[in-house]
């Protein structure tokens, strides 16, 4: 069977404990190869711990962890030679150089394969000086150094843990440009979140964690399509009779009524061209309608 027909993350009932705690609770998991998926959820949901297993970085307590075929535990080098890993919490040597650090890791690869154009293409696009100490780095810089680190050998799995975080709306808009540009390239891209909008800007399927168990998990399109699109229209006259008419059409919800009848706050399933259609026959002051998106599935588990 070739790479291209490999699942490249199958887990079956993980779990891990810390103590009489379950991070993990019998987690099951499945990654396509090539796909950009999105793993969601708050801190101390269990994202981390899912990706720390799945390079052996932690062990897990029970169950089936497998990376193109390969289990972490037995192959922890083969895995780890096949992944680019953007940890959430970067740890290192403040006293030395951004270029020593990538050129460290570098040579603890198999083969030590020469990645300076690459690091210098990254660092360019980032505006990462390759020449800084560590201790002089921003936060924000210390995140381009570890992306830099997960992206620099062109690995066929990039395990991303809040690739984001720290960094200013232009380059996390470059982040995501470099995750879709690695999936262009036939890389497989798992990346935890809870930043939602770019999630759903990039993510071909997401699963929700929740309190160590998965609650959620599919194509991003087809879990937004089950969510309802939210309207809220106000009309120039109030009219008591039209909020039964509203009522009366078909997938429409009238959640609010006030200010006499002229305002109106509605979910509207499926199809919105009746809706428009409808509202087209009086005058309106303004609407605003708004596509369903990820807030409003992973607010429905965790609203409380």
């Amino acid at each position: 069977m070739s790479d291209q027909n490999l699942t490249a993350i199958y887990a079956k009932d993980l779990i891990k404990s810390y103590g009489s705690f379950r991070a993990l609770k019998g987690i099951d998991l499945q990654v396509h190869s090539g796909e950009i998926f999105g793993f969601l959820g708050p801190n101390g949901a269990g994202k981390t711990t899912a990706i720390r297993c799945m390079l052996d970085m932690i062990r897990r307590d029970n169950g089936i962890i497998e990376i193109f075929g390969k289990d972490p535990q037995t192959e922890s080098v083969a895995v780890r030679d096949l992944c680019g890993y953007l940890p959430g919490e970067l740890r290192l040597d403040e006293n030395a150089s951004v270029k020593s650090i990538l050129n460290y890791l570098r040579r603890l690869r198999q083969g030590g394969k020469d990645c300076s154009a690459k690091i210098s293409q990254l660092a360019s696009r980032l505006d990462l000086n390759l020449d800084s100490k560590i201790k002089n780095l921003s936060k924000g810089n210390k995140q381009k150094l570890g992306i830099i680190a997960a992206f620099m050998h062109k690995p066929k799995l990039l395990l991303l843990d809040e690739p984001t975080s720290g960094l200013d709306p232009l380059v996390q808009q470059i982040v995501l440009e470099l995750v879709k540009e690695a999936k262009q390239s036939g890389a497989t891209i798992f990346f935890s979140s809870h930043v939602l909008a770019e999630v759903q800007s990039i993510a071909d399927r997401v699963a929700i964690i929740k309190n160590g168990e998965i609650v959620e998990v599919g194509v991003t399109s087809s879990l937004l399509s089950k969510r309802a699109w939210r309207a809220k229209i106000k009309f120039v006259s109030d009219d008591s009779g039209r909020g039964a008419m509203i009522k009366d059409l078909e997938g429409v919800t009238v959640l609010e009524v006030s200010d006499d009848n002229k305002i109106f706050d509605i979910g509207i399933e499926g199809d919105v061209d009746p809706f428009i259609k409808f509202i087209a026959n009086f005058e309106v002051d303004y609407l605003e309608i708004n596509k369903p998106n990820l807030e409003e599935i992973f607010l429905s588990y965790y609203g409380d």
